[in-house]
């Protein structure tokens, strides 16, 4: 299955977090990494603290949707994501933004993101490795959002 990943963080050494992140998903069982994009600085959404850094990855993966969440959350609680409240700032965090076509909407998880489309920090990115899955309308709308793409 064709899944997409959003990386992000704002504490410590964001920009090596995300790399380490990046290889560590390709480590993940029965799943490897197929495309990144670059990083970007983005201003934080609903959340608290310093600029974020972020990027998307492309992965194809055997695992099912729920599976690949506990792997997501496993290399974030390795890289000592917290939790104190909501939007908090975090040394990693790892959303699963697409799973294929398929539309899940359990406790744990919904997919796509409920929030995808309102945010440039993920959009920025997955339009730069799966420009097929973003609609131009909506990269429009989240145009006034800060992102600076990072060399």
């Amino acid at each position: 299955m064709l899944a997409y990943v959003a990386l992000g963080a704002n504490l410590g050494d964001a920009r090596a977090a995300l790399e380490r992140a990046i290889v560590a998903l390709d480590s993940l069982p029965h799943t490897r990494l197929l495309a990144r994009s670059a990083l970007y600085r983005t201003a934080p959404v609903q959340a608290l603290g310093p600029d974020f850094v972020n990027a998307v990855a492309a992965v194809s993966t055997r695992l099912t949707a729920p599976r690949l969440l506990e792997g997501l959350q496993a290399l974030e609680q390795l890289a000592g994501r917290e939790r104190p409240y909501s939007n908090a700032p975090r040394t990693l965090d790892l959303d699963l933004l697409l799973y294929g076509d398929a539309r899940i909407e359990s406790a744990s998880l919904v997919v796509p993101h409920p929030r995808m489309l309102e945010r440039a920090f993920v959009l920025v990115p997955l339009a730069e490795i799966a420009p097929e899955r973003v609609c131009a309308e909506h990269l429009v709308a989240v145009r006034p959002q800060r992102v600076q793409r990072l060399d």
